[in-house]
């Protein structure tokens, strides 16, 4: 139900790095597709330093349906992934918790979004503690649909 492209809406994190360059946020597209039947593989498409990447992860699936688990490079830095709420045709609400860490991310079928799943969205964010002066919209034009092998990384975003 997930797989197909999303466009990353919106974020709420209390991520330094965001809160400083958040005047910096790029258009950011993610192509999510199912491997074996369980796993994601997610390709996001995004600009760095005014070039378009690809960042490729793998969200590896838990016992918990709609939880995933993003292993980093060390234990410590494995991801728990759990989709919030989901409507496969037009949004999908993820938490991202690293150790005592948390954020929500909303994808969208499309850049524009309803305002009845924003207000949804910005539940989620309180719901976890989180607030407006750390929640995020990204632009919804100047979006990287592919990139050449040379700008490819695979790991963490």
């Amino acid at each position: 139900q997930l797989s197909g492209k999303w466009f990353l809406v919106g974020m709420a994190s209390r991520c330094s790095y965001l809160k400083e360059h958040s005047h910096e946020l790029e258009a950011t597209a993610v192509t999510m597709t199912i491997l074996d039947g369980q796993s994601l593989a997610i390709s996001t498409f995004r600009k760095l330093d005014r070039m378009c990447w690809e960042i490729r992860q793998h969200y590896f699936p838990t016992r918990a349906p709609g939880h995933f688990l993003l292993k980093g490079e060390e234990d410590c830095s494995k991801v728990d992934v759990v989709v919030g709420e989901a409507d496969p045709s037009s949004f999908v609400i993820l938490y991202y918790q690293k150790g005592h860490s948390i954020s929500v991310k909303l994808y969208g079928r499309t850049s524009l979004i309803s305002d009845a799943v924003v207000d949804k969205f910005e539940q989620h964010v309180r719901a976890v503690g989180l607030s407006e002066d750390v929640t995020y919209y990204f632009p919804t034009y100047g979006f990287c649909d592919s990139t050449d092998e040379f700008h490819i990384l695979d790991g963490e975003l």
